[in-house]
């Protein structure tokens, strides 16, 4: 294992480089952060370049038979100390190890297309943390694609990958324009649920066990007038409260499981 100490080492100084969103979208490269979104990355396709570690931070016994195999198979790995992890890492208490991968192409004709499928549609959301907890509850809710549309935020952010658990890797996923996820569940008999507090529709009386895609939008203002006036059903969640709307991803997870619980959904 190739030790690094300084931080001149150009391999560090690229590692840190890519915290920066613009030059992950320039070189296609992201960074994986953590034994278990390492894990899923290369689990569901991830193409790992190389990767850094601390020992001294690693929180299991894990780390040291992954890393073996990675070098096995010839990726580089990299010993550093935790003064030049912690530069590359997002986490505040980082755990040891932070790997470089490739992006994958995420595009709306690769999404796949089931009988009654469920779906959501995340329009705008800006905050990473949102867009991972919604990954995260789509996972658990077994839905067969997440589309963003109009994207705020990088869909690699550390953040992202961080917040959805390593669910990132695991969700079918698509990127596209809200006109163009339109056409496309027009085009498959997918109808669009839409989140809205202007309606009096109750989200637990309409039917989830159709095609459906639940369509939620940005954190401040809600969903465009290119959701709300193109959705085949508006429903909104009561709120008891002085407050008029809930977190996005809270709103996510709660139409997720009410479509889960619709189809028969049982828990272990």
């Amino acid at each position: 294992m190739l030790k690094i100490s300084s931080g001149q080492n150009a391999r560090i100084k690229h590692a840190i480089k890519l915290r920066n969103r613009r030059t992950r979208e320039k070189e296609k490269l992201t960074l994986l952060e953590g034994y278990r979104e390492l894990i899923r990355g290369r689990e569901y396709g991830m193409k790992i370049k190389e990767v850094f570690c601390c020992p001294d931070m690693f929180l299991g016994e894990n780390e040291l038979p992954l890393l073996k195999n990675l070098e096995e198979n010839g990726i580089s790995v990299m010993e550093v100390p935790d003064f030049l992890l912690e530069k590359m890492a997002y986490r505040d208490r980082p755990e040891g190890l932070v790997a470089i991968a490739e992006m994958q192409q995420h595009k709306l004709e690769d999404l796949p297309v089931k009988p009654n499928g469920l779906y959501i549609v995340a329009e705008a959301v800006e905050k990473p943390g949102n867009l991972g907890s919604i990954l995260r509850s789509a996972d658990a809710a077994g839905v067969d694609g997440l589309i963003i549309c109009n994207k705020c935020t990088d869909i690699y952010n550390p953040n992202v990958i961080r917040a959805s658990t390593g669910a990132l890797f695991s969700v079918p996923m698509a990127e596209a324009t809200s006109e163009e996820t339109i056409e496309w569940l027009q085009k498959n008999n997918i109808r669009a649920l839409a989140a809205t507090p202007h309606t009096d529709e109750i989200y637990t009386d309409v039917d989830m066990t159709q095609g459906v895609a639940i369509v939620v939008g940005t954190e401040q203002h809600g969903l465009t007038d290119v959701w709300l006036n193109k959705a085949d059903i508006n429903v909104r969640i009561p709120m008891l409260g002085k407050i008029d709307s809930l977190n996005v991803a809270t709103a996510a997870t709660i139409l997720l499981y009410e479509a889960a619980r619709q189809r028969d959904w049982k828990t272990c």
